[in-house]
């Protein structure tokens, strides 16, 4: 009768411990929130636009802004990106709505992959590709300062730049666009470095991508499952791993493909043996992971988005990637059911509360940064 009263006097209390840890409703959704990067459409914001209802109302954790409107007409300046002067206000409103530190994110990798461009009043750049044939500090240095400057400028605080995959011209995404420095990994990480100490002088984070390695991906995860078993080598890893050593990485990007020499079951996006295994435990890395777009067709041709959502954050992931500007389309309210999602998936037990709160700390970690 004692063991019976024992066992249940402690299973009462680790009932009441799990109780007492899980969070009010209004702060467990400010933390999943907390964990989106999202897009939203128009060049100018007011008090009643999606971008007013995604930072003021739902406290996303980053935006993420575009100059053309992939689920629109797709042409220059249809999407966020206009002029630096529209630009400027629409940031400095956004920061006005977040009374928290808020990402506002793009790409400006440099040359096919640049938001901020010429058309709009931005200064000219240049390919990373080029970079690296030149081989020289001072013109790294000169283009990668040329261009933070312009993102602090217009009130973008973070680069989804630098690309660290190595150079493959038949990788349709990537080495396609000229969007690698090199195929040599110390050329890669070299030329990163540079690129990424004249963000920070500007205030600006960057982002590695595309992990673990998207260099030899010949096809494309836009649009469908891409298995890179047989091109991927360890060598893609190398310029993530010096990166981090220098303790230069801010923020790493995962890519949405199979690797079955890391995992055989998930693609890196979702695979805690990729990013919490290989990533933080065995490459020693402790900042924020942010996912490539979950809508791309890689994954949803293959997974429902609430378990694409449950998979990514229990591997490790800190912001997911919305940009809600592919070909899977805009939706205004999707943000909202995201939370929800992720609201249901924590209450329901299948994600830790302690991931949420483990996200959340790294992202004011680098902001802080």
């Amino acid at each position: 009768m004692k063991k019976i009263l024992l066992t249940t006097a402690i299973a009462l209390l680790a009932a009441g411990s799990l109780f007492a840890q899980m969070p009010t409703d209004s702060l467990l959704r400010r933390y999943a929130a907390g964990m989106l990067m999202v897009g939203f459409k128009g060049d100018s914001v007011t008090e009643d636009c999606d971008a007013a209802r995604y930072v003021r109302d739902l406290k996303v954790g980053a935006i993420v802004l575009f100059d053309i409107d992939v689920t629109g007409d797709a042409t220059l300046g249809s999407r966020n990106i206009t002029s630096k002067e529209r630009l400027k206000r629409m940031t400095a409103q956004l920061q006005a709505w977040a009374d928290y530190p808020l990402l506002i994110a793009t790409d400006q990798e440099g040359g096919r992959v640049a938001r901020l461009k010429p058309q709009y009043g931005f200064l000219p750049t240049v390919t990373a590709e080029y970079l690296g044939t030149v081989d020289n500090e001072d013109t790294t240095r000169h283009y990668a300062a040329q261009l933070a400057r312009e993102m602090r400028e217009s009130g973008v605080n973070v680069n989804l730049a630098p690309v660290v995959d190595v150079l493959n011209h038949d990788c349709a995404a990537v080495g396609h666009y000229n969007r690698c420095f090199s195929t040599d990994p110390q050329v890669i990480a070299r030329h990163a470095s540079w690129f990424i100490d004249e963000c920070h002088r500007e205030g600006v984070l960057c982002t590695l991508k595309h992990f673990p390695g998207h260099g030899n991906a010949i096809d494309d995860s836009h649009y469908g499952f891409v298995d890179v078993t047989n091109g991927w080598t360890p060598q893609e890893l190398e310029p993530f791993r010096m990166l981090i050593d220098a303790g230069k990485a801010d923020l790493i990007m995962t890519a949405h493909l199979f690797n079955r020499n890391i995992d055989d079951e998930y693609p890196a996006t979702l695979s805690a043996k990729t990013i919490n295994g290989l990533l933080r435990n065995e490459m020693g890395y402790d900042g924020v992971v942010v996912t490539d777009d979950l809508y791309m067709q890689a994954i949803r041709n293959n997974y429902s988005i609430p378990t694409a959502l449950e998979l990514a954050i229990n591997a490790g992931a800190d912001l997911i990637c919305v940009g809600n500007n592919i070909s899977t389309g805009f939706e205004a309210d999707r943000p909202f059911k995201l939370v929800d999602m992720i609201v249901n998936s924590v209450k329901e037990g299948r994600i830790p509360w302690e991931r949420l709160q483990e996200s959340h700390d790294r992202v004011a970690r680098v902001f802080r940064r």
